[in-house]
């Protein structure tokens, strides 16, 4: 691995966008390392189809199911219908519409006409699914937006996730930078850049740093 801060030139290691991990030398000139390309492509493939994800909110909608169940204590109070989060997740604003608004992002710096949305919710999904996967290489290559698109898709993907298995939402951790500035990740960040001193830590840097707490005490 390739040690990116500045030499004593000033030159500093090309980084991937979305893990800020050091390029290998034959992904220099990438804004996006191969392996968070793949990570990507994984993320959207589990969206489409009568069987991905999106799919499978309108299972969740109904509450009642475990933890999600409603106890109405008096007959003044109505149980609510439907379930909010995955209702957002399905409705337009939210998946479909998040990755739309990057597809046309796309056409717009590829010089290409604004694409047109066509069938229901579920077809207008699968459709921007194939086409932001089609040129995933291109974007993972050039996109200098990449890392954001990635972090968004993947969160996206998360989110389903959690609404149709039940997992609770990540809980962030705090942790110390040693110039003493505070970080808050969670165990899935990728990198991030402290704001106090500007260093930039991948993955395995960012876990690697004390508990605030620890650091304080």
């Amino acid at each position: 691995m390739h040690d990116h801060t500045p030499d004593d030139s000033g030159y500093e290691w090309p980084t991937c966008s979305p893990c800020m991990r050091p390029l290998r030398h034959d992904e220099l000139g990438r804004t996006a390392c191969r392996l968070c390309q793949e990570r990507v492509e994984l993320a959207l493939r589990q969206l489409p189809g009568s069987n991905g994800l999106y799919a499978q909110l309108a299972t969740r909608l109904t509450p009642g199911r475990g933890g999600d169940s409603i106890t109405v204590a008096s007959s003044r109070t109505a149980p609510l219908p439907l379930r909010l989060e995955p209702l957002s997740l399905m409705a337009r604003g939210g998946v479909v519409t998040v990755l739309q608004d990057w597809q046309v992002d796309w056409h717009d710096r590829l010089g290409w006409g604004h694409p047109r949305w066509q069938g229901d919710l579920q077809q207008q999904l699968d459709n921007v699914v194939k086409a932001l996967r089609g040129n995933l290489d291109w974007a993972a290559s050039s996109h200098s937006a990449f890392g954001e698109f990635a972090q968004e898709t993947t969160a996206l993907v998360r989110q389903c996730e959690r609404q149709i298995t039940g997992e609770r939402k990540e809980r962030p951790i705090a942790v110390a930078c040693p110039c003493g500035t505070v970080l808050h990740i969670t165990v899935s960040t990728n990198g991030v850049r402290c704001r106090g001193c500007n260093t930039q830590y991948n993955r395995g840097g960012v876990l690697d740093l004390p508990l605030a707490e620890r650091a304080a005490a």
